[in-house]
């Protein structure tokens, strides 16, 4: 399985940016695909995830302001980011995980000016 994540970039704080991320290769029905982000001198954390079956989880931080969603048909992902906060930037990666096996998106970067 290979990821392509696009999207991503500069914007003010406040404003809003959309990730999207498209899996290929070998799918099974059932996986799990979600952003994770890795801000300077942190490590990896959490932002959301989407499973195949429609369950859906958010780090609690976020809430209200990232919406993850689905297109099994397209097998892509998408991460719609609004009212941004400058502790938004990060470099978000795209992840998914089958079977017991996780394959990670190349990372795009999130930059959220103050």
């Amino acid at each position: 399985v290979q990821l392509q994540a696009s999207g991503g970039g500069l914007v003010q704080a406040g404003g809003s940016l959309g990730l999207s991320c498209t899996a290929s290769g070998y799918i099974f029905r059932q996986n799990i695909m979600g952003w994770y982000r890795q801000a300077p001198g942190k490590e990896r954390e959490l932002v959301a995830t989407a499973s195949s079956g429609g369950r859906i989880k958010y780090a609690d931080s976020l809430k209200g302001r990232f919406t993850i969603s689905r297109d099994g048909a397209k097998d892509t992902v998408y991460l719609q980011m609004d009212s941004l906060k400058p502790e938004d930037t990060a470099v978000y990666y795209c992840k998914q995980d089958q079977w017991g096996s996780s394959v990670w998106g190349q990372g795009t970067q999130v930059t959220v000016s103050s």
